[in-house]
């Protein structure tokens, strides 16, 4: 072990020891699913006549240059609990999909750049208002936080479980909360594609006589970080932009030291530090 921590990266430390030295904290999030079925019609006039009618629709639509609405159908209900139980899973998957509105999803980017949403965070049961305190048949509600990678933001939406309507969303920059079990995983992703992340692999190698090519060969902790004054030029938009440490263990295994390196995950670029 000793090999290890001269040739490459610094130092494989113990398990206990990284694990009270950390205060990183990974957030499991619960992706909300799909849900749909197919319409199909029923006895062949009806299908020829859906089918006629389809096609003068379009031609007026058409005609007059707009092009016919799509409606979204709601999610499904599913379980639900009372008072202050806990979120089911249904209620979860549900309020993800109703926070996720259209106009979200066309304008935020998740952890790894790509459009069509922000990247999920949590999902809690949010707290009654003042009035509502001692009214037991007080609604429930869930409070549902994602970032958005296009515009560094963390974006909150109170989505109400008993109407299916987003009352509130609140949204503010600068604001970095722990990360999720998804963004550890990209932010490893990441390092072992990059140079940076030479050592890393050649420790993992040295620890286990395997290649490293994967996150899911790790276990992954991580702590936000944030630009202070002696931060490098390549970090100084931590804390405005998602920036991360990892901390990483190899399964069934050492700890492999990568303090020194920082992941931002808006610039999806790596940098050292101290």
């Amino acid at each position: 072990m000793r090999k290890i921590v001269h040739r490459h990266l610094g130092k494989v430390v113990a398990g206990a020891g990284i694990a009270v030295a950390t205060t990183a904290v990974m957030v499991a999030v619960t992706l909300p699913g799909s849900a749909g079925a197919d319409d199909s019609g029923t006895g062949a006039g009806a299908g020829q006549s859906g089918q006629q009618a389809g096609q003068e629709g379009q031609g007026a639509a058409g005609q007059a240059g707009v092009r016919p609405g799509v409606v979204e159908r709601a999610p499904a209900e599913g379980d639900t609990g009372e008072g202050r139980d806990p979120l089911t899973e249904d209620e979860t998957e549900r309020v993800e999909q109703l926070a996720l509105d259209r106009q979200l999803r066309r304008s935020s980017e998740n952890v790894e750049g790509e459009a069509g949403g922000p990247q999920p965070l949590t999902v809690d049961l949010a707290d009654p208002e003042a009035s509502e305190l001692d009214d037991a048949d007080a609604p429930r509600r869930a409070e549902v936080s994602f970032y958005d990678y296009k515009d560094d933001a963390l974006v909150t939406k109170t989505v109400n479980l008993d109407t299916g309507k987003v009352e509130a969303t609140d949204t503010q920059e600068g604001v970095q909360p722990p990360l999720s079990r998804d963004e550890n995983v990209e932010a490893a992703e990441l390092l072992i594609a990059d140079p940076l992340g030479a050592g890393l692999k050649a420790d993992y190698k040295d620890a286990t006589g395997n290649e490293l090519t994967k996150p899911d060969q790790l276990l992954l902790n991580s702590m936000v970080y944030r630009a202070n004054p002696g931060t490098p030029a390549a970090l100084a938009d931590c804390g405005e932009h998602r920036c991360l440490r990892l901390f990483v263990k190899v399964k069934n295994g050492p700890w492999i030291d990568t303090r020194d390196l920082v992941i931002d995950l808006s610039a999806r670029k790596i940098a050292k530090v101290g």
